[in-house]
Formats: C-alpha cells, sequence, structure tokens
C-alpha cells in the first residue's frame, strides 16, 4: 500500500492534495440558477466585517493510490482578446516568486476576491472576469465553487479589492458550475470553476471592469503570469499578489502548469496569463491557482485549459 501523500491546496485558502476527492452519494447537483432572494441574502451577508474574517480551510488529504493523472483532452488552439481597457503600467521583475502587484493596470479591476460560505464558515478564494458573451462570467479554481460533494453558497466576488475596500462594488452569483470531472469526482486535473453573476445596479460585471482574453489548448513550457489574493501566513487577503516566470509540465502526479509561486491559501482560482502585457495590465487567461505539494511550498500548480475548460466558458458565457 503506497503510503498516503499530503499537497496543499491553495484556493480558499484552504490546503488540498493533488488528487482525486470522492463525491458522496446524494451530493448536490449543479446548483443552477441561484434565487433573486438568495442572491439578496447574500448581498446583506457579506458585511466588511465578514470579509476580513473569512478563513482558511481544513486541510485535507488522500491516498496517492486514488489519484488520476489524467491526459487532459485537447481541442483547436483558441484565443479569445481581451475586452478590458488597456491602461498604461509600470515594468516589473521578471521572473517573480511572490509579490506585490505595484504595476496597477487592467488587471486590478478584473481580478478579485471571492467569498463564499463553506460548511457553516465564511472562507475566501479569487477570481477574475473575462471577456464573454453574458458581460458576467468570472473564473475561479473549482473548488471555489464546490468542495467534498457540497457547493458553496453565498458566493460573491469583488472585483479590485483591496485592504478591505471593493471599490467596484460586490457581485453575487446567479450560477455557479465547474468542468464535469470536478462536479462528479473533484478530479484535481480539471480543478476549474465559474460563476455567472447578477447585474448590480444595472450594470453588467465587464462593463464595468473590463474583461481579459482566454487561451485554451496553447500547449505547456509558456511565461505566465499568476495573480491572486492569498490570506494564510505571510500573507493577510489584503493585498494583490503576483508570481510570473516560464512554466513546466507537473512532473509528479498531475497534467497541471507548475510555475514557481510562494502564494498560499486564499489565492486559489485567481487567473495564470500569456501573453500578459506588464505595460497594459492585459493578457490571455490559461489557467488558474490550484494547489501546492506540501513538500514543494514555492511550486504554484494551475490546470492545463484544454477542451473541458473550453466547454465550461462556454456554459458559463451562454448563462
Amino acid at each position: 500500500m503506497i503510503g498516503r501523500l499530503r499537497a496543499a491546496l491553495v484556493g480558499a485558502a484552504a490546503l488540498l492534495t493533488a488528487g482525486v476527492l470522492t463525491t458522496p452519494a446524494g451530493a448536490a447537483p449543479d446548483p443552477g440558477t441561484v434565487s433573486l432572494t438568495a442572491q439578496q441574502r447574500t448581498q446583506a451577508f457579506w458585511t466588511p466585517e465578514r470579509m476580513r474574517r473569512a478563513t482558511p480551510l481544513d486541510v485535507l488529504s488522500v491516498d496517492r493510490s486514488e489519484v488520476t493523472a489524467a491526459e487532459p483532452r485537447k481541442g483547436k488552439k483558441t484565443l479569445i482578446v481581451p475586452s478590458a481597457p488597456a491602461s498604461p503600467v509600470g515594468t516589473l521583475a521578471f521572473p517573480n516568486g511572490g509579490g506585490a502587484w505595484t504595476g496597477g493596470g487592467a488587471v486590478v479591476q478584473t481580478a478579485g476576491r471571492v467569498f463564499f460560505t463553506y460548511q457553516g464558515r465564511t472562507a475566501s478564494c479569487s477570481g477574475n472576469a473575462v471577456t464573454s458573451a453574458n458581460k458576467s462570467t468570472v473564473l475561479t479554481a473549482g473548488h471555489c465553487v464546490k468542495l467534498e460533494g457540497a457547493w458553496h453558497t453565498n458566493w460573491m466576488f469583488a472585483p479590485g479589492y483591496h485592504d478591505g475596500q471593493t471599490p467596484y462594488g460586490t457581485w453575487t452569483a446567479s450560477r455557479t458550475l465547474s468542468t464535469p470531472q470536478w462536479t462528479a469526482s473533484e478530479d484535481i486535473n480539471y480543478d476549474i470553476g465559474a460563476a455567472v453573476v447578477a447585474p448590480l445596479n444595472g450594470q453588467l460585471l465587464t462593463d464595468v471592469v473590463g474583461g481579459q482574453g482566454l487561451a485554451f489548448n496553447t500547449g505547456y513550457s509558456k511565461a505566465m503570469y499568476a495573480f491572486g489574493f492569498p490570506a494564510a501566513a505571510p500573507y493577510d487577503g489584503q493585498k494583490f499578489i503576483y508570481c510570473s516566470g516560464t512554466t513546466y509540465r507537473d512532473f509528479l502526479l498531475s497534467s497541471d502548469h507548475g510555475l514557481t509561486c510562494n502564494m498560499t491559501g486564499g489565492a486559489s482560482g485567481g487567473p495564470w496569463f500569456t501573453q500578459f502585457s506588464e505595460a497594459t495590465g492585459t493578457g490571455f487567461q490559461s489557467s488558474v491557482n490550484s494547489f501546492k505539494y506540501n513538500f514543494l511550498p514555492n511550486a504554484m500548480y494551475g490546470p492545463y485549459f484544454g477542451a473541458d475548460a473550453q466547454n465550461l466558458y462556454r456554459t458559463a458565457q451562454s448563462s
């Protein structure tokens, strides 16, 4: 019997393992549309104090024998251009293993913190607004919408969050969804989630903050930038943090991208970009912060955006 292997999953400030978590029988299905009443409750629920006090989830572990390093389904290379305005920013260091993003640009508007309730506790992840037909699509990690067979409730997105401030408002989910593989069995190779957010004050999300581009089926070993709001020590969830460098394919238990990065819990769901411009803060999202191995604390992993990620995006933007 192979010994148990623990790995740290960084979303929602949670630590999770690289592997498959079996969904309990009778687990809730995709929640679909969230009622207007529930959306109103969510808006009232997330006071500034609750956002500040959102805490990490528990450490989870699985047996290594349960891990499936499946080859992600491939498709045609696809690029969807950003709809965010290109605002000038300064030049920062590349590569970077984790530091405050001080450049500004479109990314400080499109990326934000995600808040939700999980097992009766308040928790946080990260997310990003993307160009979409409904102008209301946010991408995040799968475990930032569903974990251990349970869909999160009180789901809300705060783009441009910083230091307890929500300059672009708080946007409640009208629907949350994930890849079929994460929905069915929480397969770490497909740890990708999405939310469709309701209009706020009569406006649609990307009309307010813009939307980043997307890249599907573009391969491995790319120069990438990863962003997020890590909330576990040494971070506190109040600052926008980034890592940058040339990625590699995970040589251990998954088919993910790997990147040198010291972001911690709470960063999960934050966007990874290819062709990211430090001059404008725009790029093509091609992964999300997903997990860390506990014996490799300075390496972050993010799922490959293949055919299933693209299908998830299509479903979300048509909702």
